[in-house]
């Protein structure tokens, strides 16, 4: 057989990827329903432009985000519960969002995790300086996640292989487990590789409601009877159908976009600066 494929090369994969691959392993089969929406972010992005302009601070649209999704989540708790075995549900009060964050690490960027704890008991302005906060620190070598869980995804073959199927088992009769290491709902961003174009993203996470955040683009809309132009963010919603039916995922995702759409709590945004003015 003729192996005339041109030079190529091997490169061993970082430890922190390979946690990952490990991680997402522990899915399992789960029945995924999905939301592909369309949803107008001009006025949280005009508000952020005219914030930025005006005192020079760069707000993150992420936190915004991650702000409306955990307000959302905490009116419609039922799309973050998770299976306990076969015939329990496990409602969280607390939605632990999690995310990753780039940072930099020397003349190059990383990716960790972090779980922005409790986010529906927090203000947009906490969330954003929290984002913030991440991103300036160092990288940890943990990247992120609980060292035990780290330790035990970088395990050698076969005992990666036996633990996996073991914390399968564990996780799924108590998904505290689960929720400690990844949070109640995840927020990832595939959007900053698609500017300008449109396009939905679809990730496989660990958790019970997923917000994968596509690309924004200029596109055409009726405001009030006339075609506007106007910026539409593709986002997609991921629903665990074991744990939530059609009608709430509706009303939840129904309150996501309003929220998104209005721009709620951006103005805290200014209210909190000028009171430590």
């Amino acid at each position: 057989m003729s192996k005339n494929i041109g030079p190529y090369h091997i490169l061993d994969l970082s430890p922190g990827r390979r946690a990952w691959v490990n991680a997402l392993d522990l899915v399992g089969p789960t029945h995924w329903m999905y939301g592909l929406l369309e949803v107008d972010v001009t006025v949280a992005r005009q508000f952020i432009a005219e914030h930025k302009a005006r005192t020079g601070e760069a707000l993150s649209f992420t936190g915004f985000l991650v702000y409306c999704l955990a307000r959302a989540v905490d009116e419609n708790k039922e799309v973050q519960a998770y299976l306990k075995g076969r015939k329990q549900l496990v409602m969280f009060d607390d939605v632990n969002v999690g995310l990753m964050v780039e940072r930099k690490a020397g003349e190059k960027r990383a990716l960790m995790g972090h779980i922005i704890q409790a986010a529906n008991r927090k203000t947009y302005r906490e969330i954003h300086q929290e984002i913030r906060a991440v991103q300036s620190e160092p990288v940890p070598m943990s990247r992120g996640m609980p060292n035990w869980f780290r330790s035990a995804m970088l395990l050698p073959w076969p005992l990666s292989k036996l633990v996996k199927a073991l914390m399968a088992i564990a996780t799924r009769r108590d998904p505290t487990i689960r929720v400690s290491a990844s949070g109640t709902v995840v927020v990832t961003a595939v959007g900053m590789f698609g500017k300008g174009h449109s396009g939905w993203g679809i990730a496989t996470t660990p958790v019970s409601l997923s917000l994968v955040v596509g690309s924004i683009a200029w596109k055409p809309a009726v405001i009030e009877g006339r075609i506007e132009p106007r910026e539409i963010l593709n986002l997609t919603v991921m629903f665990d159908h074991d744990v939530v039916d059609g009608a709430p995922a509706t009303r939840f995702t129904r309150r996501l976009v309003e929220l998104i759409e209005s721009g709620y709590g951006l103005d805290d945004a200014d209210e909190r600066r000028a009171d430590n003015g």
